[in-house]
């Protein structure tokens, strides 16, 4: 069957208009990458994909063989042989590396007005192409060291360091100011130390406690995660941690059942379209630099 094509100026309007918010999954930060290219530690073209960032832990830490190498086991694996410090300095030495800007992060920073952008991803692209753009932004980051208990990190635009903030106190004129919200942690050049990453299964469980417990999105969210349709970008809903986050949002904010979504996935299976279909979003098999291209 044909598919439909996805209604480009109606996306393109909600965008510039700061009335659609894009969710940037680990797919996002990979355009441009040729088919058959293969990541390399300090080469600053391609960041690694999933499962080249796992192959490279399980080889550093020997994981057993005949093991899944699923990235949140073979962290897990990691932090429990060499260490929670050992696993975030050789995070934080992949994700530093100045990676090449893509398209779609560039496209996203040259919106005229403020955005909500949502990211699991732990590189910074999407704040470099704010500041290559000379654009502010606000940065709430989420936290996974214990020191900071429940609180987010916080960095209003303009300011070099974070303030700790409880989800529920974080107030930001999101009409004021683009905010960067990212779900999983990020890597801080500034302070490695600060680095945070939800990358282990325990990270996971964390993470998921606090979003059953109402702590982890800020209330602030709630109104925009209620009214404004989303954009998917380099997600698959085999992520089982997505669909936990789509329907925490979902339940708590009672978005209404009449607000169509969008999702872009290359080559979705059937049962990833299924799930995509069942939450009001379309999904387009396409990739994200096709999809771009068609916005410019």
């Amino acid at each position: 069957m044909k598919q439909l094509t996805p209604p480009y100026p109606l996306i393109k309007d909600g965008l510039c208009e700061g009335l659609v918010i894009p969710f940037l999954g680990s797919g996002a930060s990979l355009g441009g990458r040729e088919k058959d290219a293969k990541w390399k530690e300090g080469v600053a073209k391609y960041l690694p994909t999933a499962s080249e960032l796992a192959d490279y832990l399980a080889d550093k830490t020997v994981f057993p063989k005949g093991e899944p190498r699923d990235l949140a086991k073979v962290a897990q694996y990691s932090n429990a042989v060499g260490g929670r410090n050992w696993l975030d300095q050789k995070l934080y030495s992949i994700f530093k590396v100045d990676y090449q800007l893509t398209a779609l992060h560039k496209f996203l920073a040259g919106l005229p007005l403020p955005l909500l952008i949502v990211t699991t991803n732990y590189d910074d692209l999407i704040e470099r192409a704010f500041k290559t753009k000379n654009r502010a932004y606000d940065l709430v980051i989420h936290t996974t060291n214990p020191e900071y208990g429940d609180k987010l990190l916080w960095w209003p635009h303009g300011k070099r360091k974070p303030r700790e903030e409880s989800p529920n106190e974080l107030d930001i004129d999101l009409e004021a100011v683009t905010v960067i919200y990212k779900m999983h942690g990020a890597v801080d050049r500034a302070n490695p130390a600060r680095s945070q990453y939800v990358i282990t299964e325990d990270d996971y469980i964390d993470f998921l406690t606090r979003m059953t417990t109402s702590s982890a999105i800020p209330a602030i969210f709630s109104q925009p995660f209620q009214k404004r349709p989303f954009l998917f970008l380099g997600y698959g809903l085999r992520d089982w941690n997505l669909r936990v986050v789509l329907n925490k949002i979902e339940k708590d904010v009672q978005r209404p059942g009449d607000i169509t979504s969008w999702a872009i996935q290359h080559n979705p299976s059937p049962l990833e379209r299924l799930f995509w279909e069942k939450r009001d979003v379309r999904v387009y098999d396409m990739t994200i630099e096709e999809f771009v291209a068609k916005l410019l």
